[in-house]
């Protein structure tokens, strides 16, 4: 869901940046997922400027070219220009060098001092295609305006530019899938009021019919409201409702229908406009058709209905299948010169079954289906129906119809302070519980030294227990608020089973036999040669047998890399060479107050990756062949926080080492020489050790299978040239970043460094992999989110995209 602050601050006053509000949000519930920033002209204009021509001539060398002088400002600029229109003396728009421009079609392009058939050029008088706000390329835009030489060609224009939220709204929040939401959970953070647009000037004629309306379930349809509008002009809507309806990713169609999105992404209210003419009867009736009956919707789709969806007809049969879509017949078209314009609370119950139904996923059922505001449909008509009468003309030519026989009453939840203190693991005084609800809309009455009622209004269809009040308090209180203490409890609302972790194991070996892996178990006591001769393990940490069977096992390991080698120097001696080894096992330290024992599992690797054969010469195995079984193995366990520095310290020659957070998830490397010949094993030995513990600790489970999706996936390459101190590791993660929900995987199929680019950076080619669960990616869609990604590369890690 994207929201504009731009939007939201005409619901709440906000000094704050984008990225505090999206902190605010985010720590409140309403994660956001990243910030974009929108602007109605793409690049903002960036570079271009107001000049003048002073002087135009033929080019000498080129017929249809033409040499001319122009002032922009700071100083006087030979230009080469192809336009036929261009004349001394005209005002233009100058894209000056340096500039980046995104015409209509084609790819971005920047201004560069060029010769053009032996003439300088020093920037480009440009035609309005070329700058993106129109499709002409017939010549140069000529301008009448007062303005400088040398002025912003954006404030020519009146650009507008607006930073957006993306935000991953849970199911349970159907409150905040508006601008209005948001800004409620905002007040309760800021303590600021909220101002909803006024609807003053609204002035339906009281007792005027225009069409009829007849609820038969009123189960399904427990309010429906409407209101007929006459003398329409539909036409293209207003420069501002159109750049609002962009900057949420949303097409402009025409200027009704927009205001009916308008509202619904403002307000979280579903508006639907009929053509009033298409009405047959004059009366509309919200009701269920028989199985089987065939309904054609917007989409030209003839559709054959369940019987179970909710239907708006009118005497010949359906307009619309209610909160979902609408029918082909009753839209609004160029040719409408009335409207019914409908609001209304649908059972999110029947409007799912209708979505599930037939597969339609849109921004009205997404509402319906989890449940809006009972209470909104009359404002949000009333707001809609001025702005229709203000943008598209008319006039209204019947009162509101306002169908709602049994009003849906406030929650209410009787809540005790023991539960909340109990529950948030924390106390917070009485005053400031009530100054958060009410912030939320929530009202207290009832209230006394134990507790209080709480009265919940309808929107909120996720609260309705003791325990979502709570939940309201801790997420607006702050989570980030209630320290974790070693005596610090809180009860949980449900069970949660505890992790198996021998399933764990068990389940994990199972991948690594299948990937070729053999398991080994070693002895515990091992040798204090080993920690004598080693640079990265401690003598003082050593756990010393007291009785002790011999002096080669006459301590406990502080590693599994040594008894590891043994099994490897065994094999090798036999001539097992080519060896695949894994150990679930204990390691042990000595410290000032006892003594301390981790789990470990350590990986081993050597020799060929397959037997030779006439099919394919023998080759080594190498350090990625091992790195990807730890990257499968921290897949698999639901870790994906690791953070990897290349380090070259023993028992390593070179080697990669993980960490989560401050905490040392463990290494994968080349063994050094000097290490593997401690254990008598003279070849090249991969290993790997991690610390079991807290794989287990920072699991999400294992991870399970899930469908394929049925929405084809979309390849897109780019070749990056960076610094050689940026890692793979740190492009990958700002490309997650920036990719969002869409960007699945990328994969590196090239690395290059050589004479063609400067000696201190090197060129990835990159490959990323897009998908939507939930629909086709559109070209747009694709288009935009490369975009966002080699933006963020340039800024972020300072790469050049090499095209």
């Amino acid at each position: 869901m994207k929201i504009s602050i731009n939007r939201l601050k005409h619901f709440i006053e906000l000094d704050q940046t984008a990225e505090e509000i999206a902190a605010l949000l985010t720590g409140s519930g309403l994660e956001v997922e990243g910030i974009e920033t929108f602007e109605s002209i793409k690049g903002g204009l960036e570079g271009v400027v107001i000049g003048e021509v002073l002087t135009c001539e033929r080019h000498p060398n080129a017929d249809k070219l033409s040499i001319t002088t122009v002032d922009i400002g700071t100083a006087v600029v030979p230009i080469v220009c192809g336009a036929p229109n261009v004349a001394a003396g005209q005002k233009v728009i100058v894209a000056t060098e340096g500039a980046m421009l995104y015409p209509l079609s084609g790819e971005p392009f920047q201004i560069k001092k060029a010769k053009i058939r032996g003439e300088v050029s020093q920037g480009m008088i440009c035609a309005e295609d070329e700058i993106g706000i129109g499709e002409s390329h017939a010549g140069i835009m000529v301008l009448d305006t007062d303005l400088a030489n040398g002025a912003p060609a954006a404030s020519y224009f009146n650009i507008e530019s607006t930073e957006v939220l993306e935000i991953g709204l849970t199911p349970n929040r159907a409150d905040a899938a508006s601008h209005l939401g948001v800004a409620r959970d905002l007040k309760a953070l800021l303590g600021k009021d909220i101002q909803l647009p006024s609807i003053e000037h609204f002035d339906a004629p009281k007792g005027k019919t225009g069409i009829a309306v007849e609820v038969e379930n009123t189960n399904d349809c427990p309010r429906y409201a409407g209101i007929t509008i006459e003398g329409v002009q539909v036409a293209p809507s207003p420069e501002w409702l159109q750049n609002y309806l962009k900057a949420l990713d949303l097409e402009p169609i025409n200027n009704v229908v927009d205001i009916t999105n308008f509202i619904l992404h403002d307000l979280g209210q579903p508006l639907h406009a009929f053509d009033a003419a298409k009405i047959e009867g004059g009366k509309i009736t919200v009701k269920k058709l028989p199985k089987g009956t065939k309904f054609t919707t917007l989409d030209e789709k003839e559709r054959t209905l369940s019987g179970e969806e909710l239907m708006i007809c009118d005497q010949n049969g359906g307009l619309c299948i209610a909160g979902v879509f609408g029918g082909k017949g009753s839209g609004v078209s160029e040719e409408t010169t009335s409207i019914f314009l409908e609001s209304a609370y649908f059972s999110p119950d029947v409007i799912r079954k209708g979505s599930q139904f037939h597969g339609l996923k849109t921004d009205a059922s997404f509402r319906f289906e989890r449940g809006t505001d009972p209470n909104m449909p009359i404002y949000a008509l009333q707001r809609a129906a001025n702005l229709i009468k203000e943008i598209a003309g008319g006039e209204f030519a019947s009162e509101v119809i306002d169908i709602y026989p049994n009003p849906v009453e406030d929650f209410q939840i009787e809540v005790s302070y023991k539960h909340i203190d109990r529950l948030i693991g924390k106390h917070i005084a009485p005053e400031e519980v009530k100054s958060i609800l009410e912030g939320l809309d929530i009202q207290l009455s009832n209230e006394s030294a134990e507790g209080f009622t709480a009265m919940v209004k309808p929107y909120r269809v996720d609260v309705t227990r003791e325990a979502d009040v709570i939940e309201e308090i801790l997420r607006i209180y702050g989570f980030d608020r209630v320290s974790l203490s070693e005596n610090l409890d809180a009860d949980y609302l449900a069970e949660h089973p505890s992790k198996d972790l021998n399933k764990l194991q068990y389940r994990l070996s199972e991948l690594l036999t299948g990937l070729g892996y053999f398991e080994i178990i070693t002895n515990s006591l091992t040798k204090p040669a080993y920690v004598e001769k080693s640079t990265h393990l401690q003598e003082s940490d050593n756990v010393v047998i007291l009785n002790k069977l011999s002096e080669d096992l006459g301590v406990m390991r502080q590693s599994l890399l040594f008894t590891g080698l043994e099994v490897l120097a065994h094999n090798i001696n036999r001539r097992q060479k080519d060896l695949k080894l894994f150990e679930f096992g204990s390691v042990y330290f000595k410290e000032a107050q006892g003594y301390r024992e981790e789990k470990r599992l350590s990986l081993f690797l050597t020799g060929d990756k397959v037997a030779e054969s006439w099919l394919a010469p023998s080759k080594p195995v190498q350090f990625p062949d091992l790195y990807t079984v730890v990257d499968l193995i921290l897949e698999k366990m639901g870790i994906d926080n690791v953070n990897v520095s290349i380090v070259h310290e023993s028992p390593y020659d070179y080697a990669l080492q993980l960490m989560i957070g401050t905490k040392e998830l463990g290494s994968v490397g080349m063994l050094s020489a000097s290490s593997a010949k401690l254990a008598e094993v003279k070849q090249e030995v991969l290993f790997a050790e991690l610390n079991w513990d807290l794989i287990c600790k920072k699991s999400k489970g294992l991870k399970k299978y899930q469908e394929i999706s049925k929405f084809p996936e979309v390849r897109r390459d780019l070749s990056l040239v960076i610094d050689k101190t940026i890692t793979f590791d740190q492009v990958k993660t700002v490309a997650l970043k920036a990719g969002g929900k869409l960007l699945q995987r990328i994969g590196v199929f090239d690395v290059y460094q050589g004479d063609k680019i400067e000696s201190s950076k090197k060129a990835y080619a990159l490959s990323f992999y897009l998908q939507d669960t939930e629909q086709t990616l559109t070209d747009k869609v694709i288009d935009k989110t490369m975009n966002r990604l080699i933006q963020t590369f340039e800024n972020e890690v300072g790469a050049m995209i090499r095209k």
